[in-house]
């Protein structure tokens, strides 16, 4: 069975920085669309960033420029860089794993970790 597993969250001041990583057990991860999200106490679960299979990435309009996400298919992790972190970014952030079949555009597989908690907070 597949796993995400999530690391490097934690309580960091604001305009501090951490480094999320994830990485994954079996072998879908160089296939897979990856993605972090987060979700705050009563919000919803939204996208912050995703790098596809073929390195293209997508951000949330709230952490451009702030944000960054990478990949590492030898190591079948992903990571996600966050500098001058605001508090309004304090959430629980969760890995995602996705293949999703262009040609029909079926959801192969969905996958999500457990989440690792980012607090932002003086």
């Amino acid at each position: 069975q597949v796993q995400l597993v999530e690391s490097g969250g934690g309580l960091v001041q604001p305009g501090g920085s951490l480094r999320l990583s994830c990485t994954t057990s079996g072998n879908i991860f160089s296939m897979s669309t990856m993605g972090w999200y987060r979700q705050a106490p009563g919000k919803q679960r939204e996208l912050v960033a995703s790098i596809n299979s073929d390195g293209s990435i997508n951000y949330g309009d709230s952490v451009k420029g702030r944000f960054t996400i990478s990949r590492d298919n030898a190591k079948s992790s992903v990571y996600l860089q966050m500098n001058s972190l605001k508090p309004e970014d304090t959430a629980v952030y969760y890995c995602n794993a996705r293949k999703v079949l262009r040609i029909n555009n079926k959801e192969i597989y969905n996958l999500w970790g457990q989440g690792t908690q980012v607090t932002v907070s003086s």
